[in-house]
């Protein structure tokens, strides 16, 4: 039995995600954290065929490279992927390098030019004047200049992306940080957008919708994660400063 609860404008679906995503709908972008089948862990059961059943232009999926070494969404293009670069590592092994990474690979159907693509810019530039240098033939040719960058950006966002684990808080062993998860929300989707996550754990990709006003579908079939879902993006919704922006 399916059981659905609406937070804000936020969608929340007790259940397993083969058995919904064929009556979701079309979404502006699926951002979604699956289970990589990599460890003995019970819970870590790699699920085959779950990419298929989304209608979305935008696919970022978070992984491990031995996790995308064996799967690739059929369907779907590559098109970039990030780096999120934690505080503390997760493996102790000595005879590898200590690990401190994690990837995640965006996906895209459709004609690119034709998909919705904020830029996303940091404030964290360096006051400098800089020389363009010279172009590689194949991006044409275009005259010299420079431009001066003020001191604390804007600059675009790099693709390596610093952001504290939620290590001593995470309510989910994979839990992700907000500050992870909202670029690519925001990249992907406008305001007043759809995101889907049908893996939603304890609802990270939720929270950051909330905070900067995008519609939210989340699926998850662990009772108990569901509820920590509903709580965290209850407790986003009641802070004012996360309604700037909202959605109707």
């Amino acid at each position: 039995m399916t059981e659905h609860v609406t937070i804000g404008s936020c969608i929340l679906y007790l259940a397993d995600c083969r058995d919904v995503l064929a009556s979701i709908g079309r979404v502006d972008a699926c951002i979604t954290d699956p289970p990589y089948g990599v460890t003995a862990l019970e819970w870590d059961k790699q699920i085959r065929g779950w990419e298929k059943l989304i209608d979305a232009p935008h696919l970022w999926c978070f992984g491990s490279l031995r996790f995308f070494l064996g799967w690739k969404p059929e369907g779907w293009r590559y098109a970039q992927e990030i780096v999120w670069e934690k505080h503390n590592g997760s493996n102790n092994l000595s005879d590898r390098f200590r690990r401190v990474h994690e990837l995640a690979v965006h996906f895209y159907r459709g004609e690119w030019a034709e998909l919705h693509k904020e830029t996303i810019y940091t404030h964290d530039a360096t006051a400098r004047a800089v020389r363009r240098k010279a172009r590689p033939p194949h991006f044409g040719n275009i005259g010299p200049s420079s431009y001066v960058s003020e001191d604390g950006g804007p600059r675009m966002m790099r693709s390596v992306i610093y952001a504290p684990s939620c290590h001593g808080e995470a309510v989910h062993p994979t839990q992700k940080p907000v500050e992870i998860v909202s670029p690519l929300v925001q990249y992907s989707a406008a305001p007043g957008a759809t995101v889907l996550d049908p893996f939603m754990g304890s609802g990270t990709t939720g929270v950051a919708c909330a905070k900067i006003g995008r519609r939210f579908i989340g699926i998850e079939n662990d009772p108990g994660y569901f509820d920590a879902a509903c709580r965290r993006i209850e407790e986003a919704y009641s802070q004012a400063d996360l309604f700037a922006g909202g959605v109707a």
